[in-house]
């Protein structure tokens, strides 16, 4: 039987990697806990993978390694590597199939990025009012 898992994800300029090991449902992101890392609705956000998936995420410990990005971002890499860790250790179309139906973000990396500004304005799309006369 494996060990541990190793799992990466990614969201805009966000990257995660997450260690997966046989333990009792702890979650560390970049050292500290869960509790002590984020609280409220980041939290809540990062919990509902583990919530979903409760029978096999509670044998579970994850540890996150989360850089760049913005906050809400990095929860969402946080999200996905708890999910990839779980279908890494468990390996079940079933289980695959009832994430995908619930988020398919949370499986699949979202590669959009911000569109760059562009000379002539203050923006990716807005420009300068031009005066016709």
């Amino acid at each position: 039987m494996v060990k541990y898992h190793y799992v990466k994800a990614s969201r805009k300029k966000a990257i995660g990697r997450c260690l997966v090991k046989p333990g009792t449902g702890k979650v560390h992101i970049n050292g500290a806990p869960l509790e002590a890392y984020y609280n409220g609705y980041k939290q809540r956000l990062i919990k509902e993978p583990i919530t979903l998936l409760e029978e096999e995420s509670g044998k579970l410990d994850y540890f996150v390694r989360v850089t760049g990005g913005g906050a809400m971002a990095q929860v969402q890499v946080v999200r996905s590597c708890i999910v990839k860790g779980i279908l890494a250790f468990n390996n079940k179309e079933k289980l695959k199939e009832k994430i995908l139906k619930y988020d398919r973000h949370l499986l699949i990396d979202d590669v959009r990025q911000k569109e760059p500004k562009k000379q002539l304005g203050r923006g990716a799309r807005k420009r300068k009012q031009h005066s016709k006369r």
